[in-house]
């Protein structure tokens, strides 16, 4: 009986959390849909204030470096793992 009790006193608890929370939620949704727009204009205006760029693409080289210091640690680890197995 006790055991009954609580998994009631928990499930009431839950479902009292649950509804506080889609509350909060639909707080918050609801006040970003009314300021989307002015949301995203002083966005666009941080980004021209500080000549922020969110669409950047590496150079070829930047690429080649990357992917070169990619496979060179990959094989340091693959070497590492290989004299483990050795030593033991």
């Amino acid at each position: 009986m006790d055991n009954q009790a609580r998994i009631q006193e928990l499930e009431e608890e839950n479902a009292r959390l649950k509804a506080q929370l889609n509350t909060y939620l639909l707080k918050n949704k609801m006040y970003y849909e009314k300021n989307k727009e002015e949301h995203k204009q002083k966005v666009k205006e941080y980004q021209q204030r500080t000549n922020y760029k969110s669409t950047y693409v590496p150079s070829p080289e930047k690429k080649k470096e990357y992917a070169r210091r990619a496979y060179l640690k990959k094989k340091e680890k693959l070497q590492k793992e290989k004299e483990e197995t050795d030593n033991i």
